[in-house]
């Protein structure tokens, strides 16, 4: 690896910890100053001043919240991020199964946004001003204006309720087979990736007419090259640097989207599992949720800032 890049990578990793650390810092003291006693929610409104106090001091939570910090901390960097108050397993093992929900539905969406997204992108920026182009940009419009939980409700009208292809919501489990699994999973994944197609669409159509109009694929199209080798082999890759910038963004918010869809198509995945938490005032499962979810959404921004160097070599000597 060469020494510009490794420091790069250097640099970037150093602000990817940093940021990771002020994540964690902000989740525990957010979920701490919630409303509610978990203490008092466990052992019950009838129970005595006494017994919650003392449920209190075993639970740690009468200690200075930086001691508390200090100590879920350092469990949570080995993988224990203590135990449900309200299912009574352990947080780690309560969020991995429901992720074998959520991912699954992420990736599906996310593959629907980007099979769709690039090639209309591409498609009407290669002719922009005629028809094909007009369509669409008024398609992405659509996405755009439609919220996703609308779009699922549309969506289970039509293909659950009107014509009966699919089931309106629930999930058997990956036990039942992988396609009904798969089968249970394709509403909620094209109404989550389809507001994110949308803009999409219109970024890569952007960054494909801005490269359109560059010097180098003047030259490549008066040395003769076809249209298809010009638009995906020299347009398109050079476009690519804007495309993964907003995709980076995008897959994080795709996983943050599904809560809202996991509730409209009653899915067991960590949506449900997050407001159940913060309704019964569960906070092991709500800082470990929102942990696992703001980790995944700084990783995600991390590998971005690490292709870039893959996709333009001249950022590696700023």
């Amino acid at each position: 690896m060469r020494e510009p890049m490794r420091h790069l990578i250097l640099r970037r990793l150093v602000a990817f910890c940093a940021t990771l650390f002020v994540v964690s810092l902000l989740v525990f003291t957010v979920v701490r100053v919630l409303p509610g006693d978990p203490a008092l929610l466990i052992m019950g409104m009838e129970a005595s001043p006494e017994a919650t106090e003392a449920l209190r001091r075993a639970m740690g939570l009468d200690r200075p919240i930086l001691v508390q910090y200090v100590e879920w901390l350092g469990r949570a960097l080995t993988g224990d991020f203590g135990r449900s108050i309200q299912y009574d397993v352990g947080v780690g093992r309560l969020v991995l199964s429901r992720l074998s929900v959520t991912l699954p539905l992420t990736v599906l969406a996310a593959g629907f946004m980007l099979l769709t997204a690039v090639p209309l992108g591409v498609y009407a920026a290669t002719r922009q001003g005629r028809a094909g182009d007009w369509v669409a940009m008024l398609l992405s419009q659509l996405g755009i204006a439609i919220p996703s939980f609308w779009a699922g409700l549309l969506l289970i009208l039509l293909f659950a309720v009107r014509l009966g292809w699919v089931q309106a919501g629930g999930f058997d489990g990956w036990g039942a087979g992988l396609w009904p699994g798969v089968r249970a999973l394709l509403l909620p994944a094209l109404a989550l990736g389809a507001v994110q197609a949308a803009i999409l669409t219109r970024t890569t159509r952007a960054a494909v007419l801005e490269v359109l109009r560059a010097d180098h694929v003047r030259t490549a199209r008066a040395k003769g090259l076809a249209d298809r080798t010009v638009t995906w082999k020299h347009v398109l890759r050079n476009a690519l640097l804007t495309i993964v910038t907003i995709v980076g963004l995008q897959l994080g918010q795709l996983l943050t989207g599904s809560i809202v869809l996991e509730n409209v198509f009653y899915l067991p995945g960590l949506g449900r599992l997050a407001l159940g938490a913060i309704s019964a005032r569960d906070l092991p499962v709500v800082q470990g949720v929102v942990l696992l979810v703001a980790v995944t959404v700084v990783t995600l921004n991390f590998v971005v800032d690490v292709l870039y160097t893959v996709l333009d070599p001249r950022i590696r000597y700023e």
